[in-house]
């Protein structure tokens, strides 16, 4: 099923879009920080929060007196992207210079997330950045719940744009002495730091330490 809207057809190099849940899925499953847009009396915003998915929608979450989540929360839209670095593509001149990625951008209006769901929302939100840590954590309390805000957002009308490959420079620009190429970038944990308050003899989890595979 396409999520290709008049709004979300890219228009600048189209080749590269792709508009299938799928593909779509597979970006947001990799990532797990996103950029809410709105726009709130003529003023734009771009705010970064964490996000999760599940199946056809995301879950986000912050403060229940946040302006972005209050505002969304009333139904105005709202436009939610992630972006995936996976190289700087190095050419032969600065025009041609690029970079690999893989980007989704959301837009629909979300939705207030109460009751039980909003406990599962942040599980859901939880096992998106840190399989495993959820069921280790205290959950949480009726007041943090209270001081909670969560938004479910369809993945209706979307759009994936995908860059990979070497550069493509110019022509005549192949002859230059000039080193040309792709520099890979990924996002990487670095080893767990243990709180100087850890209980003794706490070992770390397995999932701190597995690599993806």
């Amino acid at each position: 099923m396409s999520l290709k809207t008049p709004r979300t057809t890219v228009k600048r190099l189209p080749k590269r879009a792709r508009h299938d849940f799928e593909t779509i899925a597979s970006i947001l499953d990799a990532g797990f920080l996103c950029h809410l847009g709105l726009v709130v009396d003529g003023q734009p915003f771009v705010i970064p929060t964490a996000f999760g998915r599940e199946d056809r929608h995301v879950y986000v979450h912050g403060s229940a007196v946040s302006r972005t989540l209050k505002h969304l929360g009333d139904g105005h839209p709202a436009c939610l992207t992630v972006t995936l670095l996976d190289g700087l593509v190095l050419a032969r001149s600065g025009f041609h210079s690029s970079m690999n990625y893989r980007s989704v951008v959301i837009l629909g209006h979300a939705t207030p997330v109460t009751g039980p769901e909003k406990t599962h929302a942040l599980e859901v939100i939880s096992e998106h950045i840190l399989p495993g840590r959820w069921a280790e954590i205290r959950g949480p309390s009726s007041k943090e719940l209270n001081a909670t805000a969560v938004l479910k957002l369809p993945v209706s009308e979307a759009s994936a744009k995908i860059r990979t490959g070497p550069p493509a420079d110019d022509e005549e620009d192949y002859a230059l002495p000039v080193w040309a190429g792709v520099v890979p970038m990924a996002l990487q944990a670095g080893s767990p730091q243990p709180d100087e308050r850890l209980t003794a003899g706490v070992p770390v989890p397995a999932y701190l330490t597995r690599r993806p595979s």
